[in-house]
């Protein structure tokens, strides 16, 4: 008993906790996120805020700060009442941000849903987010229509049923002040630590959660991320708005980075390699968060020799969501010499960025950057549980104003991914060297990575099990070289099975979006698994490629 009292306070003297070199940061106090993103707009209400790569359409500061308003008034007159949820299913369009924002400004809660999933993906996030609203457009409407919910639809087009976005935020500006008492009741006053987001995530264990952020949160993350932006830079970024806004990295690291230092967002709603680098090049964008699928492509897709890369006003890209192999990024600088490459590492349950780059210091190569100002990390030993002092590689843990409150109605998956000292354990393993610069080296979490897009095995296994033929399956993560992972899949069928590996791929194709799809299937008699029931993952993987090389 003695020996071990002794043991636990040596531990607790040697924590190694890390700091960022830079100082902290101010954050402000009783500020909502689209009051800080708004600041000072007024300043710039002329200036093109975001804008249509195809079509040119656009909106001003001054329009964007305009419709926040109109949208948010809207919304209280449509009965919408604090801390309820609206579910956005929009592509990547020009009012993303203010539909966002104005949710936010009204007190209600925004939560992104990806317009490619299927409907019954969609269905299930209205449902588990509680969700009283949706905003749509005319192409994804037929995808939300059955959800029994009030409908606003963005775009030209009338659709019988639902609330017309334009006509909706005319009606708000003639109902002019009547409807302002309603901000004034006091419970409906909107704080800083109330909700303001609800993306979904699968987190550190697979199924997609809803991730509880508040205004706080997300401000706190801007700061930090934002906090080498001088003031000459303000209103001069040009950024590509390419990752999607349903995703945190979209709304927060894109939209909302950008509002706040004035800059311009050239909208693209879909990647085709021709339409992006003719955004690059006729928008002049100066920065360019993307995903490594892409940088692969700019390396070795022949259409990128049909462009003049010399008007290129390219400054500097950011990849995220997954790795990127060292060897696209040699040849990346190659061909590109003059575009910074900067990786970033963040989750959605740390609000967006946790380690990045910035202007005054670019981490090493390779390196997803350094600790921001206002944050503590640390490595911690996966087996027994003790952080680990520099270059020893453990599970990188963050703690900040930044992590998320918890797992909406969910405590179980809350209490396993942030601990009682409020560390948010990340499911990834990295290090940290004598210079501050972290490296990834792998994650513990069993997602895959399919082009930046997180695909949980446990779902696609959930619905592989309800196919009448499939006994067991076990769905993994190949690599693959254009999205970075695959998820391929091992079945075991029952005697009376007459499908062929095509069929089963097309059963899962019919329910789940498109990055989600098994791409190769091999029926075998079992799945291997531990004693107390886990799948073997490792194993199978080996096996599979093992299969693959000798087919």
């Amino acid at each position: 008993m003695g020996t071990r009292a002794v043991e636990s306070s040596q531990q607790q003297e040697c924590e190694h906790i890390f700091r960022s070199r830079y100082p902290p940061v101010q954050v402000p106090d009783n500020v909502t996120l689209p009051d800080f993103v708004l600041h000072n707009v007024e300043l710039y209400t002329d200036k093109m805020a975001f804008v249509d790569a195809t079509t040119g359409k656009g909106y001003t500061y001054g329009q964007v700060a305009r419709d926040i308003r109109r949208f948010a008034k809207a919304l209280r007159s449509l009965g919408l009442r604090k801390g309820r949820v609206v579910v956005v299913v929009l592509p990547n369009v020009p009012e993303y941000a203010i539909v966002a924002l104005g949710i936010m400004a009204a007190g209600g809660v925004f939560s992104g849903a990806n317009p490619a999933a299927h409907s019954s993906e969609i269905v299930k996030q209205v449902e588990s987010a509680d969700g009283k609203l949706i905003v749509s457009d005319l192409p994804t409407y037929h995808k939300v229509k059955d959800c029994g919910l009030p409908v606003i639809i963005l775009g030209e087009e009338h659709v019988e049923g639902t609330i017309h976005w334009d006509e909706l935020l005319e009606a708000a500006e003639r109902a002019g002040s009547r409807t302002d008492h309603i901000t004034n009741q006091e419970d409906e006053m909107v704080q800083q630590n109330d909700l303001c987001a609800l993306p979904f995530s699968s987190g550190t264990t697979g199924l997609s959660k809803g991730v509880m952020l508040t205004h706080r949160n997300l401000v706190a993350n801007l700061c930090s991320t934002l906090f080498s932006v001088s003031p000459e830079m303000v209103g001069q970024v040009t950024t590509l708005g390419l990752i999607p806004f349903f995703h945190i990295y979209g709304i927060t690291g894109i939209c909302c980075a950008t509002i706040r230092n004035k800059g311009k967002v050239v909208v693209l709603r879909r990647y085709e390699l021709r339409a992006f680098l003719n955004a690059l090049i006729t928008h002049e964008v100066t920065f360019a968060p993307i995903v490594p699928p892409i940088i692969l492509a700019l390396v070795k897709n022949p259409i990128v020799d049909e462009f003049d890369l010399s008007k290129l006003k390219l400054r500097s890209i950011m990849t995220a969501a997954a790795p990127l192999a060292p060897e696209i990024l040699n040849e990346f600088e190659k061909k590109f010499p003059d575009v910074q490459v900067q990786e970033a590492y963040g989750m959605t349950e740390h609000s967006c960025i946790t380690l990045s780059h910035s202007d005054q210091h670019t981490a090493k190569r390779n390196s997803v950057g350094f600790i921001l100002p206002n944050l503590e990390v640390k490595f911690v030993d996966p087996d027994t549980g003790r952080s680990l002092p520099k270059n020893k590689p453990g599970e990188i843990c963050v703690k900040s104003q930044c992590v998320m409150k918890g797992y909406y109605k969910n405590e179980f998956e809350t209490c396993l991914t942030i601990d009682k000292d409020g560390w948010l354990q990340t499911g990834d393993i990295g290090y940290i060297d004598d210079d501050g610069d972290i490296f990834l080296v792998d994650r513990i979490k069993e997602l895959i990575k399919y082009k930046g897009f997180q695909v949980a095995p446990a779902e696609l296994e959930g619905i592989l099990l309800t196919h009448p033929s499939v006994e067991d399956a076990a769905v993994v993560g190949l690599p693959d070289e254009e999205a970075g992972e695959i998820p391929v899949a091992w079945v075991v069928l029952n005697s009376k099975a007459k499908e062929s590996e095509e069929d089963i791929i097309n059963y899962i194709a019919s329910t789940v979006a498109q990055y989600k799809r098994v791409r190769v299937v091999q029926f075998v008699d079992s799945i291997p698994k531990s004693p107390s029931g886990k799948i073997l993952r490792r194993l199978i993987k080996d096996k599979m490629l093992e299969r693959l090389k000798n087919a």
